[in-house]
């Protein structure tokens, strides 16, 4: 056994102490206030209501997906959703529309596919029969821009829980996280799975908030260690940042100025690139997304 002296003891308590530190002061932390990163405006108006967005890596264009309902069919038209998604560049710059043919709740990017894939409305419910309900991967062109082609991922999956919910994926760990519509629970899903293989009760009580205050349907997944999901709470402007086991970590405040609306509770919402994105309909024509930074 070899005997240290004070010294040696002291040299090795000290490096010791300096790794501690240096670890914890890389660790992510919540940003007191979010700090805006990137607005997208959008070029035209939304198809039905804006909904979330996501973010190519390889191709550096972000996607923003609108929501609406398929009308009705008949012997001319089928029963399909003129709802679009939007390309944009890396600076937020429009580069093309196209239409799927999806009412889109939450659009994401699967790391394990290297695909944009959307969720849609009534996936969990018994109307995921009805055409070109459940889950999707959109195609696009090498350049970035987006097709009105797709491929069927899955249909009806009864385990995402409420129909309008507005899932995001950890690619980590090839799972989602379902908010339920008016409530702090989210479902943890597999789509390996028939049941939810867990569930979270987001401690929002101890964030000063109550369900009425809280987006609806949208809880964000950061892959931060520790801060893992980010949700909007309007009334009061901020975005709370919870653990996995739905532990209340810290807020993010968001700007006085920004004014949201009724609209924020339901939809306008999403996480891609490391930011949490608020659709501001106020500015622009057509209103713009907005991307927050809310994790040091």
């Amino acid at each position: 056994m070899i005997k240290l002296n004070q010294h040696q003891r002291t040299l090795k308590i000290g490096a010791l102490l300096a790794s501690l530190l240096l670890s914890c002061s890389l660790q992510a932390a919540v940003l007191p206030d979010a700090q805006l990163k990137l607005k997208i405006p959008m070029a035209k108006a939304p198809t039905s209501r804006p909904m979330t967005v996501a973010y190519h890596p390889a191709l550096m264009h972000y996607y923003v997906a609108d929501g609406g309902l398929a009308p009705l069919g008949s012997e001319w038209e089928a029963p399909i959703s003129k709802s679009q998604v939007h390309a944009f560049d890396a600076e937020g710059k429009y580069v093309n529309s196209a239409n799927p043919g999806y009412d889109n709740r939450s659009i994401y990017y699967n790391a394990n596919t290297a695909n944009i894939e959307t969720i849609t409305y009534n996936i969990s419910s018994a109307f995921g029969f009805a055409p070109n309900t459940g889950m999707y991967a959109l195609e696009m062109s090498e350049t970035g821009k987006i097709k009105d082609t797709s491929k069927e991922v899955i249909q009806f999956h009864k385990a995402f829980g409420d129909s309008f919910t507005m899932p995001s994926y950890d690619a980590e760990n090839n799972r989602y996280f379902a908010k339920q519509t008016r409530s702090n629970i989210v479902r943890i899903v597999s789509i390996k799975e028939v049941e939810p293989i867990g569930e979270i009760t987001l401690d929002i009580a101890t964030a000063g908030a109550k369900t009425d205050d809280i987006s609806d349907s949208f809880v964000a997944y950061t892959g931060s260690k520790g801060e893992e999901l980010a949700l909007l709470d309007l009334d009061h402007k901020a975005i709370l940042l919870f653990d996995l086991s739905g532990k209340f970590i810290g807020r993010s405040a968001l700007p006085d100025t920004i004014k949201l609306r009724a609209k924020n509770y339901y939809n306008g919402l999403g996480y891609a690139n490391d930011m949490f994105f608020l659709y501001n309909e106020n500015e622009g024509e057509f209103g713009t997304y907005h991307g927050y930074q809310v994790i040091k």
